[in-house]
């Protein structure tokens, strides 16, 4: 699933192509693609004709296009979604599910889904925050992001570290990738609690959290197949950077031990077996 660079890459773009345009048309091909819209597409369609796009907004792995009538409509990628601006004139793929027309004649907004788990609904007086994800915790791009807060929330967790990571209700944002990523940076094993690390320990592991997510949104995300893309088709180039996630067998970077891959939250987890040791059973 795209994590932070991923959705941000794909935000920006959408901003610098669909924000102060307005949407003359809205074509639901495929009904689940609005499956959290009750009242089903047409309706759907039919609220978004007209409006005009003031922004386009992002908390966590959620973004939204805020809209002149103060009400938002909410994106989310999913497993295989894609947010395409293409010209009319490009035929339409087997996978395309919502497409939005604007009355500019510019190119169209495409949402594509091959697995359709994503999707689009519509957050009435959201523009600003819609409710349905206020929940979910800011992350590190986000300018009032508190890290001594997170830093605080992580050490009263009893959970392990990469749990607490993937939490995001903790810090928004962080995936299977980049949390096995900066948990090889800290040297740290994902199983290890996170109510055992002192500050300064939780403070540097939140340090690469921040710095591993600005290097893969400098190289445009991480693609490890073609279903992700940013809006204009192009895949990003991180995975060429990453030292530890999908590397097993492969040595270190640091080291040169060979790298692991073990269960870990029903999710396969890379790591060190040098640098990120496993912690210690607890006696009973």
């Amino acid at each position: 699933m795209p994590e932070l660079p991923e959705v941000e890459t794909v935000r920006v773009g959408l901003a610098r192509w669909v924000r102060g345009r307005r949407i003359a048309r809205v074509d639901v091909v495929h009904p689940r693609a609005v499956r959290r819209h009750l009242a089903g597409g047409d309706d759907f369609a039919a609220v978004l004709a007209g409006r005009t796009v003031t922004d386009v907004l992002r908390r966590g792995k959620y973004l939204w296009l805020a809209l002149d009538s103060d009400d938002a409509v909410i994106g989310h990628l999913g497993m295989s979604g894609q947010m395409l601006l293409l010209e009319a004139a490009v035929p339409a793929g087997p996978h395309l599910r919502v497409r939005f027309t604007f009355s500019d004649g510019g190119p169209e907004l495409r949402f594509v889904d091959q697995r359709t788990f994503g999707g689009w609904s519509l957050s009435p007086g959201g523009a600003a925050l819609p409710a349905e994800i206020a929940h979910i915790a800011r992350d590190p791009f986000d300018p009032a992001f508190d890290a001594e807060h997170v830093v605080a929330a992580l050490r009263r967790r009893h959970s392990g570290v990469k749990r607490a990571l993937l939490d995001q209700t903790l810090i928004s944002g962080v995936g299977n990738i980049y949390a096995d990523e900066s948990l090889w940076r800290a040297k740290l094993h994902g199983a290890r609690r996170a109510a055992e690390l002192t500050r300064p320990v939780a403070r540097r592991l939140l340090g690469h959290v921040s710095d591993v997510m600005v290097e893969a949104l400098g190289q445009g995300g991480t693609s490890f197949d073609a279903l992700y893309v940013n809006v204009n088709g192009e895949s990003g180039y991180f995975d060429r950077a990453l030292a530890v996630y999908g590397r097993e067998g492969q040595p270190c970077r640091r080291c040169g031990a060979p790298l692991r891959r073990e269960p870990l939250m029903n999710r396969s987890s890379y790591s060190c077996p040098r640098c990120q040791p496993r912690p210690r059973r607890r006696s009973v």
